[in-house]
């Protein structure tokens, strides 16, 4: 039998350990030597990329009012991101940027992933934000500093144009987004809502030499007792824009359980 936490044993605790985290978690990054972006300034004139995330997916078969939660908390949040500028040696922190979000505008409950369930939380839905940035990112020029799978994927992508294995989960005093410019020139994010999807821009300040194009390979599912798991390699390809000349790079293994039924026709392997 799994030992329980001690918070699991004395549920009036998580308050306490989450303050305690939290100010734990800021406080670690006040001492690590690295200089946080946080000022925002007028649009940088150049795209290096640009990509959407569709908001709603009913594929959660959940209450949609809760995805309609979740469009307003994504909004908050882009208050704080859009526009920011990454300078020369500076890096991002999602945290470090919408921590306060919700000081004048309380968040809404949406749905997330917690403890291996899809729950209602106070300013539940983030997340879609910390996709749709570090696939961003992974297109840019910015080096990924520190990035965290989720461990379930909960249901199907919204988006089928982004392949599996892409995505970055987010939690206040636990796990974070950071992405370093170690370039010679500022790196500019733009949040911009338009209808049904929220669109991501990397804004530069000169025109971007190299085109990024991210893609996967050795998609599988194997069965693991009564879950499956999903594993796939990601790679990235770096095209000269004059020359047309490229380069191909491994960027990592990933891997998570499925949480949701796959179709028929998707072949399972069966594990050991």
């Amino acid at each position: 039998m799994a030992r329980k936490r001690l918070t699991q044993v004395f549920p009036f605790l998580i308050p306490l350990r989450v303050w305690q985290r939290k100010r734990c978690f800021y406080l670690k990054m006040r001492m690590d030597g690295r200089k946080y972006a946080r000022e925002r300034g007028d649009l940088l004139p150049y795209i290096g990329f640009e990509t959407r995330s569709r908001m709603l997916n009913p594929a959660t078969g959940a209450d949609m009012t809760y995805q309609q939660n979740k469009v307003h908390n994504l909004k908050l949040a882009a208050r704080m991101l859009n526009g920011v500028v990454i300078r020369p040696g500076e890096t991002f922190s999602f945290w470090q940027l919408v921590r306060h979000a919700d000081r004048e505008e309380p968040y809404r409950d949406a749905l997330t992933l917690r403890d291996g369930a899809i729950v209602p939380e106070y300013g539940g839905g983030l997340c879609q934000h910390s996709n749709l940035l570090y696939w961003m990112f992974l297109h840019s020029p910015l080096s990924i500093v520190e990035r965290h799978a989720h461990g379930i994927k909960a249901f199907p992508l919204p988006d089928p144009e982004i392949p599996e294995g892409v995505d970055a989960t987010v939690g206040e005093g636990w796990l974070d987004l950071k992405a370093a410019n170690e370039t010679g020139q500022p790196i500019q994010i733009e949040i911009e809502f338009m209808g049904e999807y929220v669109y991501g821009r990397i804004r530069l300040a000169e025109p971007p030499k190299y085109r990024l194009e991210v893609f996967t390979r050795n998609l599988r599912y194997t069965r693991l007792g009564e879950g499956v798991q999903q594993t796939v390699d990601v790679y990235r390809r770096r095209v000269d824009v004059r020359t047309g000349l490229w380069r191909e790079e491994f960027l990592y293994h990933n891997r998570c359980l499925v949480g949701y039924p796959l179709p028929s026709q998707v072949p399972i392997l069966e594990g050991p």
